[in-house]
């Protein structure tokens, strides 16, 4: 089955992605990346692979596999 996998140093902390995951697979960290911006999780056990993320990522931060 397919799972989303995020870069998160290419993550600016928008959180657009988690606001429109369906399965809230996608959870907001207080860690934040090399350029300074706080960082997201996936959830691998609720990703369904949708494919969502992909979509509404401005930032091309994940990848669908």
């Amino acid at each position: 089955m397919a799972k989303a996998s995020a870069n998160v140093e290419l993550c600016k902390g928008c959180q657009l992605c988690v606001g429109n995951c369906p399965r809230k697979a996608i959870i907001p960290l207080e860690t934040v990346n090399k350029k300074g911006y706080e960082i997201i999780k996936v959830d691998q056990d609720l990703c369904i692979g949708c494919g969502i993320c992909y979509k509404v990522c401005p930032d091309y931060v994940f990848t669908i596999e």
